[in-house]
C-alpha cells in the first residue's frame, strides 16, 4: 500500500497479526484489538496458529480463544509491543500521515512492513495486506534523507514524492532520527544527528567499533560523510537473507517472564532460554557481563531495556543480538537504566562485580574481564581520533568519560 493509499485508512478497533519468517510464505497469527480502558492492544490467536504455532513471548501461550491483554497502559500484549514504531516513527507518522486517530493499534499499523522483527500487521485476516512504502533508497540518497530530517523536525512541509524515503517502523525504542536504507541489497538503519553538541553519528560508529575492541559482537556500522557531519548505517540483524528473525527486547522478555529488568536478570534468561550448548549459554552471559562493564566506563547510561535485542531461532531458544545504540550518552549520571548489581543501578564495577555469579563468572574471572574491557576503555581517545571524530568533541566526551568517577574506576583495573 503507497503512501497515497495509506491516507484512505479508516481509524478501526480490529487489526491482523501476521507472522513473516518467511515473507514470501506469510502466515495468520490472530487478531489484534483496540483495549480502550488501557489505551493498548490486544491479541486473540486464530485457530491456524493455536494448533501449529508457537508462543511469541513467555506471557502469550498458544491458548486457542483467550483474549491477551496488555499490562500496562499505552503497550500492546506480549511481543506485539516490539512491532510498534519507536518514538522517531511516531512522530514521521503524526508529521506525514497525519491519521485521524492516533491510538496504538493505527501506530502498529502505519509502522508499515519494515518493521523490527518478524511480525506484520495486516488490515485483512485473509491475506496479509500491511502498509507498503515501495523501494528502499539506496546511499546515495542520505544526503537527500538528512535534508527531509531537518525538515521533519522543523515541521516544514515535504514534497509528497519524497516521503517514501522516511520510514517509521525500523528500530526499537530510540528518538533518534533514522530511515531505512538498501545498501549492496542488503538493509541499513541509517541514523542522523538531532541537534546534539557532537557529530553523535560518528560518535556511536566510533563507540561500536570501540566495542568491538574490547571482545564485544556489535552490529555492522558504517560512516556516512554529509556536508555538515556524518549520518552513522547500521546493518540489521533482525534480517537475514530472505528471512526475518522473530525478535524480543529484553523489556518484553523481562517483563514475561516475570522478572526485574535488569542486566543479572537478562543474563539469567539466557540460561534458561539461551541455545542448549551449554559453552554457548556461558559465553553469551560473559559477553552480556562485558557490555555490561563497557557502558559503564564509557558513560553509556542510555542502556534501557529497549536497547538489549535477544534473536529468537526455530528451537524458540534466545540469542543476544549484536550490540546496537551504545555510545556516551554525556550526562554524568552516575547510575544506568537496568539494574547492575546489588546496588541496583550505580554506575560503578564493584556493584557490577557484585552480581559476577549470575552471569556465571567467579569473582576473579569477572576481574579478568573488567580488565579487558578497562584497557580497551582507556585507550578512547586514540581510537575516536582514529575513527576522525574531531579533537573538540574528544574534548567534550573527556568531560564525561574522564571525570574522576570514571577514570579512577578505569584506572584501577588498566594495571
Amino acid at each position: 500500500m503507497s503512501r497515497a493509499a495509506a491516507s484512505a485508512y479508516e481509524p478501526r478497533d480490529e487489526l491482523f497479526l501476521w507472522w513473516l519468517g518467511e515473507p514470501e510464505r506469510p502466515l495468520f497469527i490472530g487478531e489484534l484489538k483496540t483495549v480502550r480502558s488501557l489505551r493498548g492492544v490486544s491479541l486473540v490467536y486464530g485457530d491456524e496458529w493455536t494448533e501449529r504455532g508457537f508462543a511469541l513471548s513467555e506471557d502469550l501461550p498458544v491458548i486457542a480463544g483467550q483474549e491477551f491483554l496488555p499490562r500496562e497502559r499505552d503497550t500492546a500484549a506480549g511481543a506485539v509491543d516490539d512491532a510498534r514504531p519507536d518514538r522517531w516513527g511516531e512522530r514521521v507518522i503524526r508529521f506525514l500521515d497525519k491519521p485521524s486517530r492516533l491510538s496504538l493499534l493505527e501506530y502498529l499499523y502505519f509502522a508499515g512492513d519494515d518493521r523490527f522483527g518478524a511480525l506484520g500487521v495486516s488490515t485483512s485476516e485473509e491475506q496479509y495486506a500491511p502498509r507498503r512504502f515501495g523501494p528502499l533508497p539506496v546511499l546515495a540518497d542520505t544526503e537527500t534523507i538528512a535534508e527531509l530530517v531537518r525538515q521533519v523536525l522543523a515541521n516544514e512541509p515535504i514534497a509528497p514524492e519524497l516521503k517514501r524515503l522516511i520510514s517509521p517502523g525500523v528500530t526499537l525504542g530510540g528518538a533518534r532520527p533514522k530511515a531505512l536504507l538498501d545498501i549492496d541489497g542488503e538493509q541499513w538503519v541509517v541514523k542522523f544527528a538531532d541537534g546534539e553538541p557532537t557529530d553523535a553519528p560518528l560518535v556511536e560508529h566510533a563507540s561500536m567499533t570501540l566495542a568491538a575492541k574490547a571482545g564485544i559482537r556489535v552490529a555492522h556500522t558504517l560512516a556516512v560523510r554529509l556536508t555538515h557531519g556524518h549520518a552513522v548505517a547500521i546493518k540489521r540483524f533482525d534480517r537475514s537473507a530472505a528471512q526475518r528473525r522473530h525478535a524480543l527486547s529484553a523489556n518484553v522478555a523481562l517483563k514475561a517472564a516475570g522478572e526485574t529488568l535488569g542486566y543479572p536478570e537478562l543474563a539469567q534468561l539466557l540460561r534458561r532460554r539461551g541455545t542448549v550448548t551449554a559453552d554457548h549459554n556461558v559465553a553469551q552471559m560473559r559477553e552480556l557481563f562485558r557490555r555490561m562493564v563497557f557502558n559503564i566506563l564509557i558513560d553509556n547510561t542510555d542502556d534501557h531495556e529497549k536497547n538489549h535485542v535477544l534473536l529468537v531461532n526455530d528451537a524458540l531458544q534466545y540469542e543476544l543480538s549484536p550490540a546496537f545504540d551504545v555510545l556516551p550518552s554525556g550526562q554524568a549520571l552516575g547510575y544506568q537504566q537496568m539494574r547492575v548489581g546489588e546496588r541496583g543501578v550505580d554506575s560503578t564495577l564493584e556493584n557490577a562485580l557484585s552480581a559476577c555469579g549470575q552471569f556465571g563468572l567467579t569473582r576473579a574471572a569477572a576481574q579478568r574481564e573488567v580488565r579487558a574491557v578497562a584497557r580497551i576503555v582507556g585507550g578512547w581517545r586514540t581510537h575516536f581520533s582514529d575513527v576522525g571524530v574531531s579533537g573538540g568533541d574528544i574534548e567534550l566526551l573527556g568531560e564525561q568519560i574522564d571525570r574522576a568517577f570514571l577514570r579512577e574506576q578505569r584506572e584501577a583495573f588498566e594495571q
